[in-house]
């Protein structure tokens, strides 16, 4: 056999044995007649000697190893003279009798050790070699236990993995899709499933009362450190539940997650609030708790004082940084610029300073008496040592902005750890969006979100008012200002679908065309049901204490959607182009 005991399975109870181990060389050490080998495999790493007394073929064959390359070892364990506190079999190490070489190894690109010094380009490139390396092999260990935990929480609670399709249909109200062309039928496109949103549902009226999957999903959209085109979601869906039913059961697996994971027992029931309290006092749909910093709305305090900036907005809001009043005038300055960046999109920022004496300095002295500032100081929840920060504009971009900003402030003060964790639950969000540029509401979530039923008196009038009031039975799991999961209630009756497809400016005919299927199946007896979709490579990566999801992906994509391991995508050839039926074209 290749191995009797992996790289990180050797301890001091098997000193004398005789074992054969293989794996990758880390590094060699060779100190005159004395050679040290560190072999390593997915289970660690365990040191191989060999000396003056080894025979010398192999030590013929020690003198030619080189970083990677592959080996096969026996020998007897011994107990290490210099022990390693380090790794776990720092107490031992093998006294070669026997050695082959297995692969050679040219010289790898970068390092393989926990710090690389690999740039990102060059071990994406050779993402097979920077899987060697610990922090990612940690990652997808860490990917496996979290996917293993969610598959035993759900079996153990009723739930049924069933697979659905990747080659669908497109349809509209989302992001774009990835279309797949159809050799036996030109001309025709499949979708690849951004979400199986259509088909659990349809597993609901098949009387599959409770069904998961962990899946993947694909979206056309731009990309960021938390996105990816092709990503995976536990998904889920119940019948015959209430939104109660669905956050009770989830929130037992999060707490079964962070208690199997972490060692922590989470408190129950998660805090919740509403989607109009989540934007009024954090300034964003996806808060961070970890820390206060809340919003607060200054706005009839500063209006009528001549300031022409203030008075003329529709919303004043204000965040006070703790202990921030040290801030210079050039740290002010360049905080400024930074709100007028791009991702921000404030044009200004106005500051309050309260000075350890009490007494107050802010860049609008000349329109406000002290007793003014004050006030705004004290509504802001200011105290001494403390900067307050506002903003102005239109009430939701301007929440939206001073959100960033919060986020910001909570960076620069260390007060975002990220292995502390603040879980919630944000509902009730609104059920449509309307867009001006096209005169219509969109669904905020999918179409098939059911209204709460105590809005169902607004949901049916035509008012634009009225429409703008009502609230979806929808909601979000947020962690750490990063939405882990979303889901809602689902509408299970045809007319009421029909509705909110005319709400949404979808014709009989298109919806018909596009959405039949799921008309027809409500007709035939479908029952009440939810469900839920958690982002699980997010999941991964804030269990590990990170933002990005790329190190918990075997083979990720880069910011521009490219596998620059595989140079993918890339061209296909002509006789391809006409078995599909396809010619392509310049971008113009």
């Amino acid at each position: 056999m290749y191995r009797t005991h992996t790289c990180g399975e050797l301890r001091r109870t098997d000193v004398g044995s005789k074992v054969t181990l293989a794996g990758w060389v880390q590094r060699v050490r060779r100190m005159g007649g004395m050679n040290f080998i560190d072999l390593r495999d997915r289970y660690g790493i365990t040191q191989l000697r060999a000396d003056d007394s080894t025979d010398p073929a192999v030590a013929a064959v020690v003198a030619r190893l080189g970083r990677e390359f592959v080996i096969r070892a026996e020998g007897i364990v011994e107990e290490r003279e210099s022990k390693n506190a380090k790794i776990p079999t720092g107490d031992i190490e093998l006294k070669i009798t026997a050695l082959e070489v297995l692969n050679e190894s040219v010289t790898p690109p970068f390092t393989i050790e926990d710090e690389s010094d690999g740039g990102e380009d060059l071990r994406a490139r050779y993402r097979y070699l920077d899987l060697r390396r610990n922090p990612l092999k940690n990652a997808l260990m860490l990917r496996h236990k979290i996917a293993q935990e969610v598959r035993n929480y759900l079996s153990d609670n009723g739930f049924l993995e069933i697979e659905t399709p990747y080659l669908i249909k497109s349809t509209p109200e989302g992001a774009r899709d990835f279309v797949v062309p159809s050799r036996m039928n030109p001309g025709q496109f499949y979708a690849l499933p951004q979400s199986p949103q259509q088909q659990k549902q349809l597993l609901m009226v098949a009387g599959f009362d409770r069904y998961f999957q962990i899946v993947r999903c694909f979206r056309d959209e731009d990309l960021r450190a938390d996105r990816q085109p092709e990503f995976t979601q536990i998904d889920c869906e119940m019948s015959f539940v209430e939104q109660e039913d669905v956050l009770n059961v989830f929130e037992g697996m999060m707490a079964r997650l962070f208690k199997s994971v972490h060692g922590l027992d989470i408190k129950r029931p998660i805090p919740r609030i509403t989607w109009y309290e989540a934007m009024d006092n954090y300034g964003s749909d996806k808060p961070d708790i970890r820390f206060e910093m809340k919003l607060h709305e200054v706005t009839s305090l500063v209006q009528g004082c001549g300031f022409t900036v203030f008075d003329s907005a529709g919303y004043v809001g204000a965040i006070t940084v703790p202990g921030a009043a040290v801030y210079t005038r050039k740290q002010l300055d360049e905080l400024t610029e930074w709100v007028k960046r791009p991702q921000v999109g404030a044009k200004g920022l106005v500051y309050l300073r309260v000075q350890e004496d009490g007494s107050l300095k802010s860049s609008v002295d000349k329109f406000y008496t002290p007793e003014q500032l004050k006030a705004v100081a004290d509504a802001a929840g200011a105290s001494a040592g403390d900067l307050v920060l506002i903003l102005c504009g239109a009430r939701r971009k301007t929440q939206t902005q001073l959100g960033v900003l919060r986020i910001e402030m909570g960076n620069r003060l260390g007060l975002r750890h990220p292995l502390e964790f603040a879980p919630l639950w944000v509902v009730d969000f609104p059920l449509l969006e309307w867009d001006d540029e096209t005169q219509r509401f969109y669904a905020m979530h999918h179409p098939f979100t059911a209204p709460k039923p105590e809005h169902m008196d607004w949901f049916s009038s035509n008012k634009k008012e009225d429409l703008e009031r009502v609230c979806a039975n929808a909601y979000d799991f947020v962690l750490n200002g990063t939405e882990l999961g979303g889901g809602s209630i689902r509408i299970h009756d045809a007319s009421m679908q029909r509705r909110m497809f005319e709400v949404l400016g979808i014709s009989n005919e298109d919806a018909e065309a596009k959405f039949g299927f799921m008309i027809n199946a409500f007709r035939y007896g479908a029952p009440p049901h939810g469900g839920i979709a958690f982002g699980f490579d997010r999941v991964c990566a804030l269990f590990g204490g990170v933002e990005t999801i790329r190190d918990y992906i075997a083979f990720p994509k880069n910011n521009t959607g490219r596998d620059v391991m595989l140079d993918a995508p890339a061209p296909i050839d002509d006789t391809q182009l006409d078995e599909l039926c396809l010619r392509t074209v310049e971008k113009a």
